[in-house]
């Protein structure tokens, strides 16, 4: 029955590509991936708003719904999953990556992993095939933490507010410490247990930070000295959210590993 499932589903995304209208990747997650306000000037990138330009719109399009701030249940209960649901067609794709605000305390956000956060990972997975879609489950990216302990932060959004005022005092290692825990390892069970595809963002993502090290690293992510960036006159050190470069190049990893995953998609991967 799983061959069949999947023979189904591979045939499904051909007859997609090779109609009069391209396949849909839609991203559905948090800030990490999400479209951001460009209308101040502001470097800010989601990975996800990067990821087109790695494939040929003429036969795949991104479709990026991930939002800043939203977790698994928050964007579920926002109705942001049945606005998704409602545009996929047969044969689309949807990469399914949550975990940085499932982690928060909040009511309104927080899930559990092995718990809340897998059942709803689930529902990703069941509701996008029910509807013809092809579900790719992402674990998150890592956070760019050299400290031993990462310092005290209820929410990655706030991170926007602060300055470069004691970046120069930070006391970091040489090696990235995690910050995501379980949140990290239930996507890849969900995965495993659903029989869905799955792409280990967590470790793409820490072997290229572990890669660059400390100082260059911080190329990725909003991390400006005062007066470097003209939207950021006071500098800014956020070790969660990438810059434009940074989006870049997390993007043309998650897809590289999205067509090792779906060899069918390597056909339309832009050179």
């Amino acid at each position: 029955m799983k061959r069949i499932f999947f023979a189904v589903l591979a045939l499904l995304m051909l007859t997609a590509m090779t109609a009069d209208r391209p396949v849909t990747i839609f991203i559905i997650g948090d800030s990490t991936a999400a479209k951001k306000d460009l209308s101040k000037g502001s470097p800010e990138r989601g990975w996800g708003m990067a990821l087109q330009q790695y494939f040929d719109s003429r036969y795949v399009v991104v479709d990026n719904h991930a939002v800043n701030g939203r977790s698994s249940k928050s964007f579920i209960d926002q109705g942001r999953w049945d606005k998704v649901l409602a545009l996929m067609k047969p044969g689309d794709y949807v990469i399914i990556q949550f975990g940085h605000n499932d982690e928060k305390p909040q009511p309104e956000r927080h899930t559990d992993p092995g718990s809340t956060f897998d059942y709803n990972l689930a529902r990703f997975v069941r509701e996008a095939r029910e509807h013809g879609g092809i579900p790719v489950v992402m674990n998150p990216v890592v956070r760019r933490n050299f400290m031993k302990k990462a310092p005290a932060n209820a929410d990655d959004e706030a991170l926007r507010n602060t300055t470069f005022a004691d970046g120069s005092t930070l006391a970091e290692g040489d090696s990235l410490v995690d910050t995501h825990g379980l949140y990290a390892v239930a996507p890849r069970d969900v995965a495993r247990r659903m029989n869905a595809h799955f792409v280990d963002a967590t470790r793409i993502t820490h072997d290229l930070e572990q890669r660059l090290g400390v100082e260059e690293s911080k190329k990725l992510h909003m991390w400006y000295k005062p007066g470097e960036h003209p939207a950021l006159p006071d500098g800014r050190q956020d070790n969660t959210h990438y810059n434009e470069h940074g989006a870049k190049v997390v993007a043309g990893l998650l897809a590289d590993a999205l067509c090792d995953e779906v060899p069918l998609l390597k056909k339309y991967r832009a050179q």
